[in-house]
C-alpha cells in the first residue's frame, strides 16, 4: 500500500501512534510529524509533505493531540534561528555564495556518495585538424561523506506552557536561544575544523583547518620585531600563489582570519597612510572579502577559493525544533537539530583551493 494511502485517508493523517521514532518512521523521515500544533479550529495538525504531490500541507491528527499552538512554535523557531544566525559567520559566507548541496529528506540518509575526478591530457594543436589526438576521459573514484545530526535538548513542563497560554508569563526563550546557539557553534566549529574530526562508517568529516589536503604556509607573527603591514601582504601573496600554482585554483578567494588579526588589519597599512591594512589586502586581485571568524585561534589565516569543487555545505535539514512527550505528557521535550555538514574537496591528486597560514 502506498505511503499516502496508508497514513493519510480523506485528508486526515492516520499516523501518530507509538514513540516519536515510530511516528518518524511512519512518515518516511518527514520531521513535520514531530511538530504538532493546535490550529485556530482547536484541532491538532501537523505540517506534512504530501509524498505524492510533494506539496506542504496541514494534516489533521486523529490518534494524538498537540500541546503547542502555531504561535508557540513561531516563538521558539524565531528565538532559535536568531541565536543560531549570530554564530554562523563561516556558514553564512558559504550559503550566500551558493556553496550548498541540498539532500531532500536528509533524516533518511546517513552517507552521501560522491566522486573525485582525475585529469585528461592536453589538447592537440595541428594545422588541418586530422592529426590523431590522445583519446582519453577523466577517471572517477568514489568518495563518501557521513551526514551526522547536530542537536541540543531542552524541556518545558505542561504547567509552564499552560501558564504561558493563560497570559501569566511568556515562555522563557533563554533556554531556546542557548540551545540554538550551541547547535550553531558546533556546526561552525565542525566546518572550520576546530573540533575533533567526526568519523562514521569509515568516512571522515573534515573542516577547513584539519582537511588533510589543505596547503599550509608559515606566517610571520605581527608581534615579531620588524613586522609591518607589508609583511602580512607578502605572506598573503605567497598564499595566493600556492593556490594558483595548483593549476586549477585561481579564485575568487575569501580570507578568513582569527580575531587576533583585527587590531593589525584595522590599523594603517603604513605610516601616515590613508587606508587600513584590511583595505590594502582586500584590494589584491581575487580576494573578495576578509571575514573574522570567532573560533579561529592565534594568528591563523585561511585563504579559501569559493567554488563547489573546493568546499560546499551538504544540507540535509535546516535548523529546526522537534517535540515529544514523556511522563504522561507532563513534560514536553524539545530537540533543536540540524543536518549541515561541511564537505572539503580535493581532486585525485590532492589539489585543493584551501591554504592555511599559521604562525
Amino acid at each position: 500500500m502506498k505511503l499516502l494511502e496508508k497514513f493519510i485517508q480523506n485528508g486526515i493523517f492516520q499516523g501518530g501512534n507509538g514513540s516519536p521514532a515510530d511516528r518518524l518512521l511512519q512518515a518516511n523521515g518527514d520531521i513535520g510529524v514531530l511538530r504538532p500544533f493546535i490550529n485556530i479550529d482547536g484541532r491538532s495538525y501537523i505540517t506534512h509533505t504530501n509524498p505524492v504531490t510533494g506539496l506542504v500541507e496541514n494534516q489533521l491528527l486523529t490518534h494524538t493531540t498537540a500541546s503547542m499552538r502555531k504561535d508557540d512554535w513561531k516563538l521558539m523557531d524565531d528565538a532559535v534561528v536568531k541565536a543560531a544566525t549570530q554564530r554562523l559567520k563561516l556558514i553564512k559566507v558559504l550559503r550566500e555564495a551558493g556553496m550548498t548541496f541540498s539532500i531532500p529528506q536528509g533524516m533518511g540518509k546517513t552517507i552521501l556518495e560522491t566522486e573525485t575526478q582525475g585529469e585528461v591530457n592536453d589538447a592537440t594543436i595541428s594545422m588541418d585538424g586530422i592529426r590523431e589526438g590522445i583519446d582519453d576521459r577523466p577517471e572517477f573514484e568514489p568518495s563518501s561523506l557521513a551526514l551526522p545530526i547536530t542537536h541540543k535538548d531542552f524541556q518545558f513542563s505542561a504547567r509552564q506552557i499552560l501558564a504561558s497560554r493563560n497570559g501569566q508569563s511568556p515562555l522563557d526563550t533563554t533556554t531556546m536561544e542557548l540551545s540554538g546557539a550551541k547547535v550553531a557553534e558546533s556546526v561552525e566549529k565542525l566546518s572550520l575544523g576546530r573540533i575533533a574530526t567526526y568519523t562514521y562508517g569509515g568516512t571522515n568529516v573534515y573542516g577547513l583547518l584539519n582537511f588533510p589536503s589543505r596547503m599550509t604556509r608559515t606566517l610571520t607573527s605581527p608581534a615579531a620585531a620588524g613586522w609591518t603591514g607589508n609583511t602580512l601582504l607578502t605572506d598573503v601573496l605567497a598564499m595566493r600563489l600556492q593556490s594558483t600554482a595548483t593549476g586549477y585554483h585561481y579564485g575568487p578567494w575569501v580570507m578568513f582570519v582569527a580575531p587576533n588579526w583585527d587590531t593589525y588589519l584595522d590599523g594603517d597599512f603604513k605610516a601616515a597612510s590613508d587606508r587600513t591594512l584590511r583595505e590594502r589586502v582586500k584590494s589584491l586581485n581575487g580576494i573578495t572579502e576578509i571575514v573574522t571568524i570567532d573560533y579561529m585561534q592565534n594568528y591563523d589565516i585561511l585563504l579559501v577559493q569559493l567554488t563547489t569543487d573546493v568546499i560546499r555545505l551538504v544540507i540535509g535539514m535546516d535548523i529546526t525544533i522537534l517535540q515529544w512527550d514523556t511522563l504522561g505528557g507532563m513534560q514536553k521535550n524539545f530537540k533543536v537539530m540540524t543536518i549541515v555538514v561541511p564537505q572539503c574537496r580535493a581532486d585525485q591528486n590532492s589539489r585543493t583551493g584551501i591554504v592555511h597560514g599559521s604562525v
